[in-house]
């Protein structure tokens, strides 16, 4: 595999948790998604989980348990290879009528650096002052956000107790959530799933190395890489303490899916399931789904079919995954590589792309992702600060990242994207994944074309392979970035725009009357609808005349051969528009637009109320090393309620705020360190 040095300034980021767990060489863990006709049918009506797997052992052949149902379709399941090998046996399962596919169960992991530890209050990347920085303090004049809106973490947890987070049943920002990951060793809680996603740390010694499921991974320190993006998300804000939040108001959700050496597919799906409100087999359904999705987690590999098929789900449920697309500056790693999610790149402060981000046509969107300029050492100038802790392993001190303790990668620009769409839904709850993905590319400003510190700089190619590695700062283009940087303020005023809809006949007939309806489009929150407009497209000459062109319901007449093209420009009361075009042929009409968007009632997110939150660090059968935190952890916990002020309103400050000595970021050959990201899924 290729290196290939940095011919620039630009830090390259350590990712300190990259290497997958072994799997027993005599077993190969999968994920079956049976077809929904014919024998697949058949086996999927069976009663449960071990009633499927059972019959899909006696169909194929092999010894087949079932870990895990993750639908009615799709089932974790683990297969004794026996004499044969892991190809032999997929070869089985992919042949077998029942099955539409089988993809391997692979690990992921988070995309991050090495958490280090204390303070610095310089949030450079919610101003204006440099190029790539998002502008959120023009999107805090139009919103704040609301508590209808909830923003699901799926990490390695949360620390309850963090005093700029806070459980939200005692007034901070976060919701019971739930803990997905399967293997108790991987957990480090004692068990595995259950109702308590607390974080009680993800830490790698030579003691775990020992163990099979983590032979090939690194050793390392606990991330705490939840509670850092939950806090860029969402830290609590306005109270003159800690770091302000993107999004002040809205909720998070904490779904605990990576634990010691990451995380397994069928977890993650599960947990992105479970997340968007649906029903997961063996858990108590979600009281409280979300909207947006922050993965800020993948590794090397084509989309599996399974995330594109939760992927299809989220988006019949107007749900928007929001995925970091890697720290190993080549292609996108998976499953930010998708058709559907929103992948993010990550910019340095002058907007030419990070030398660690990935990048290719699968981006949407580029945001901050920290950089740190010096190069013979010293402070880390444009880290992204947010919520930690100081502990090594289990919980110690809350905190924040500054720049001696830097916080850098595509992790943080992921979430930084996930609470301008928390913004931006707060505004407009109507808007579907598309419509939002749509208005963040809106939103988005240009690239710079060239970077003020390096005239030189190139300009970014797209990866041609995984050994295509571009690890120096590059000049971004809409073809390996996304659209644009993104932009808080911006994106949240086209999300203000109202939603044009369409209701077209059913059948059409040359030289008749087509009835065309806008009665379903919808205004933004506080909104209304003002006006209708229809016009020509096409012929742009001499049209036709169109019946009731300044109302709801225009009619035209179909034309005896060709097509025509109608717009309708639809206007709310501020003079916000938005516009949907209709094709007409002689036998058709067709549009891409809604047939109804939603109403003003619900544009406005209704209220989440948060349910009890756990009260210890890890579940009721925790070790004792992560149980002994629990003490503390009230106690943190009820001196940031008792400063809040009220549900969902400021929260504390620091907690033994100190500086450490930068420690890694010393010269520039340390930043051009680099990791392959394995198969596990990993923190990007």
């Amino acid at each position: 595999m290729a290196i290939v040095s940095p011919a620039s300034a630009t830090p390259v980021e350590f990712n300190p948790v990259t290497h997958q767990g072994t799997q027993d060489p005599a077993t190969l863990n999968v994920i079956v998604k049976l077809r929904k006709d014919g024998a697949g049918a058949v086996v999927a009506k069976l009663a449960n989980g071990t009633d499927r797997a059972a019959a899909l052992a006696k169909r194929s052949g092999l010894t087949l348990g079932l870990r895990r149902e993750i639908s009615d379709l799709m089932l974790a399941s683990t297969v004794d290879l026996g004499d044969s090998s892991a190809a032999q046996a997929l070869e089985r399962l992919r042949a077998d009528a029942a099955v539409e596919y089988v993809a391997i169960d692979k690990r992921r992991f988070p995309h991050a650096t090495t958490p280090n530890d204390p303070l610095f209050a310089n949030q450079w990347y919610l101003k204006d002052t440099e190029v790539s920085a998002v502008n959120a303090i023009g999107a805090w004049d139009r919103t704040q956000g609301t508590n209808g809106i909830v923003v699901a973490v799926l990490d390695t947890g949360v620390l309850y107790d963090h005093p700029d987070l806070g459980r939200g049943d005692r007034g901070g920002n976060l919701l019971p959530g739930y803990d997905f990951v399967t293997e108790t060793r991987q957990a480090n809680d004692g068990d595995g799933r259950d109702a308590n996603p607390s974080d009680p740390g993800d830490w790698i010694d030579s003691t775990d190395r020992g163990l099979p499921e983590f032979t090939n991974c690194d050793t390392s320190t606990s991330s705490w890489h939840g509670t850092r993006v939950a806090g860029m998300i969402g830290a609590l804000t306005n109270n003159s303490t800690g770091i302000a939040g993107i999004s002040w108001n809205s909720w998070i959700l904490p779904v605990r899916v990576l634990g010691k050496c990451g995380g397994l597919d069928s977890d993650i799906i599960a947990g992105m399931r479970w997340a968007a409100g649906l029903h997961v087999a063996g858990i108590p359904d979600n009281p409280t789904p979300a909207r947006i999705l922050n993965l800020s987690l993948g590794s090397d590999g084509a989309c599996e079919p399974s995330y594109q098929d939760v992927v299809a789900e989220l988006t019949a449920r107007k749900v928007i995954a929001v995925i970091s697309a890697g720290n190993e500056g080549t292609v996108v790693s998976s499953p930010a590589n998708c058709p559907g999610v929103t992948a993010v790149a990550a910019i340095r402060h002058a907007g030419s792309k990070v030398g660690f981000s990935s990048l290719g046509p699968e981006v949407t969107i580029a945001a901050p992702g920290g950089n740190c300029v010096n190069i013979n050492g010293g402070p880390c100038l444009f880290s992204l600060d947010t919520t930690v802790n100081t502990g090594t392993t289990i919980p110690a001190t809350n905190t924040y990242t500054d720049q001696t303790n830097s916080n850098l990668g595509t992790s943080f620009s992921a979430p930084i994207v996930s609470g301008i769409t928390a913004l931006m839904l707060s505004r407009n709850a109507n808007l579907s994944t598309r419509q939002i993905q749509d208005r963040l590319k809106e939103g988005a400003r240009p690239f710079p074309t060239s970077v003020p510190d390096d005239p030189t700089v190139p300009t970014c190619h797209i990866p041609q392979n995984s050994g295509d590695i571009q690890l120096a700062q590059c000049i971004c283009t809409t073809s390996v970035c996304g659209a644009g940087m993104v932009n808080a303020a911006a994106s949240v005023a086209a999300a203000e725009r109202p939603i044009a809809a369409i209701s077209l006949p059913t059948s059409v007939s040359p030289g008749q009357n087509v009835s065309l309806n806008a009665t379903g489009s919808a205004p933004a929150c506080g909104r209304t609808i003002a006006t209708y407009a229809w016009a020509y497209v096409s012929p742009p000459t001499n049209p036709p005349a169109i019946t009731g062109a300044n109302s709801s319901t225009a009619t035209v007449i179909a034309p005896t051969s060709g097509t025509l093209t109608v717009r309708v420009t639809v206007t709310d009361d501020q003079g916000r528009v938005d516009t949907a075009d209709v094709t007409v042929g002689s036998n058709s009409v067709n549009s891409a637009a809604p047939a109804n968007a939603g109403s003003a009632t619900s544009a406005c997110a209704t209220p989440v109320v948060s349910g009890t939150t756990p009260t210890s660090p890890g579940s009721s059968s925790s070790s004792s090393s992560s149980s002994s935190s629990s003490s503390s952890s009230s106690s943190s916990s009820s001196s940031s309620s008792s400063s809040g002020g009220g549900s969902k309103g400021g929260g504390g400050g620091a907690t033994d705020l100190f500086t450490l000595t930068l420690l890694g970021l010393v010269t520039l050959s340390a930043f051009t360190r680099r990791r392959p990201i394995q198969k596990p899924r990993c923190i990007c």
